[in-house]
């Protein structure tokens, strides 16, 4: 992507360099928690069966790969990637969980989100070398959940989206914050919400969809 080659503040670091050295650099503090990397010629597809047999594996650009294991929405995965892949890159391309909107690419606009132990984290901006041992949670597990099915029916009740390409996000933020806090107040929804942009202007809905889904998930309503 163009952006990808952007200048760094200007020191001639490209994002894209930035991300592979750091990724280079978590893989070898984390190779001894399970990850393996590998430094042969195998084609990405060939990947999991040329690393079981125990040969070299490489993606068809040349770079080295890592077998990562991850556990998402309560299933375990062992993916082939690229030790600089983000978490959203890993999810949408080997996982097919799209939920995790890449928009802003900077860990600033919230459409990324995830849960990660507990705690609502920037998937852009986490790279997925790093989670191997966590529980991650996304919105395609929550949607599959029958317990916060009063969050997605209210949050559409009250419109509490527009173009859509947000939503994922808020709803795993507001999750995040029933999972700590089932009765949140406004400003408790505000806050928690505070990371997430709407391109489309639809924050005054979001905490009246919050505090009505927290009040039926309780019984209250």
């Amino acid at each position: 992507m163009a952006d990808e080659e952007t200048n760094i503040g200007g020191s001639g670091i490209n994002r894209r360099n930035f991300l592979k050295s750091a990724g280079v650099v978590v893989t070898g503090s984390t190779l001894g928690s399970g990850l393996t990397l590998a430094t042969g010629t195998a084609a990405e597809k060939e990947a999991p069966a040329a690393a079981a047999k125990g040969a070299a594996v490489m993606s068809p650009g040349g770079a080295s790969l890592v077998t990562a294991k991850l556990k998402v929405n309560g299933k375990d995965y062992k993916v082939q990637i690229e030790p600089h892949w983000t978490l959203q890159r890993t999810l949408q391309f080997k996982l097919g969980l799209t939920g995790a909107k890449q928009m802003c690419d900077r860990g600033v606009c919230g459409s990324c989100t995830v849960i990660m132990d507990g705690r609502a984290v920037l998937s852009c901006t986490t790279l997925a070398v790093e989670c191997e041992g966590k529980e991650i949670e996304t919105v395609e597990g929550i949607a599959s959940n029958k317990k916060w099915d009063p969050l997605i029916k209210s949050y559409c009740k009250w419109d509490a989206m527009q173009c859509g390409y947000c939503t994922p996000g808020f709803v795993v933020s507001a999750k995040a914050l029933l999972d700590k806090n089932p009765n949140p107040s406004e400003n408790d929804c505000k806050q928690a919400l505070a990371g997430n942009i709407c391109c489309c202007g639809t924050y005054p809905r979001h905490p009246t969809a919050i505090m009505e889904a927290a009040q039926v998930i309780k019984g209250g309503a």
